[in-house]
């Protein structure tokens, strides 16, 4: 997903008011830009508070600003500049943290983004993106430069099938049929149920739908969404996130506060920062329960 941000970037270049800003990362990937770029490139060093400082007061300026670097540090260590000085301002900075959830696995807790969403939209006026395919970064990118308001761009691995077209980007999208129950996934994590999903018989088989947008407020459940929550009964949130702030509660409130009857809601969610071990993203969700095993194993007892 990297690289085609950097690919629509490189394109929006004639823009002379684009103005991208990397924490000290991004080699091997970001030179292009660089390079299109020229002097409207910034390299903040690995001085993260100061980044965020400096791109709200070019957003101030009115420019299209874009922030980069690793989840964790695009969001976590300037937490309180994104809060008093984009935040509190309405600034339409676009922050894009890269690795999202146990994206960066191997390099422990201190690398995993497993709050990241939850905590900026706790912000005044910030939204989110997590795009499911790669081919999502387009409209993803286009949407989030014109939004007025400030807006965090989570990225991840497309892993889909081989041969596999998926459908064309909304913020919820129906990617397979069931008589099943309905499960709601966030972001690319929703790529690594679908082999396993489509092998299921229709009548046991989940409704499996990506989320792409949040929060709820600006991207609500379509009707084809709780018309099937409606028949089923039986909801299961997906994230690669933390318990606390994320997708599940916003989506168990939206029910709530919307009249939709649920009769059974699980959420499935990271269950920890710190398993002991390091290990793979993948190794990762199996001890979240967020594998294809685990989430089909809890279908299959729905």
């Amino acid at each position: 997903m990297r690289e085609r941000l950097c690919e629509y970037l490189i394109e929006q270049t004639d823009d002379p008011t684009l103005v991208f800003i990397t924490g000290d990362l991004g080699f091997r990937l970001l030179e292009p830009l660089r390079d299109a770029l020229g002097a409207r490139f910034i390299n903040a060093g690995v001085a993260e508070q100061n980044m965020i400082g400096v791109a709200a007061g070019l957003s101030a300026k009115g420019l299209n600003t874009w922030v980069y670097s690793i989840a964790p540090f695009v969001y976590a260590r300037p937490f309180e500049q994104i809060r008093n000085d984009i935040a509190f301002h309405g600034l339409p900075v676009k922050l894009v943290g890269n690795g999202g959830g146990y994206g960066y696995g191997v390099h422990g807790p201190s690398h995993h983004a497993l709050e990241d969403y939850g905590v900026l939209l706790t912000l005044p006026t910030f939204s989110a993106y997590i795009p499911v395919f790669d081919e999502d970064i387009f409209t993803v990118a286009r949407l989030a430069t014109e939004t007025t308001t400030p807006v965090y761009l989570r990225l991840g691995r497309d892993e889909r099938p081989a041969n596999y077209a998926p459908p064309e980007y909304e913020p919820w999208r129906h990617l397979i049929e069931g008589g099943g129950p309905v499960l709601a996934v966030v972001g690319p994590l929703a790529t690594t149920y679908l082999s396993d999903i489509a092998k299921i018989s229709y009548t046991r088989r989940p409704n499996l739908w990506a989320v792409s947008a949040l929060p709820l407020e600006k991207s609500p459940p379509p009707m084809t969404f709780l018309d099937q929550v409606e028949l089923a009964g039986t909801v299961i949130a997906i994230e690669e996130h933390v318990q606390r702030g994320g997708f599940g509660a916003d989506l168990l409130r939206h029910f709530t506060e919307s009249g939709v009857a649920v009769k059974t809601f699980r959420h499935l969610y990271a269950r920890s920062h710190d398993y002991g071990r390091y290990g793979s993203q993948n190794h990762l969700r199996r001890l979240s329960g967020l594998d294809p095993a685990s989430v089909i194993g809890l279908t299959r007892d729905c």
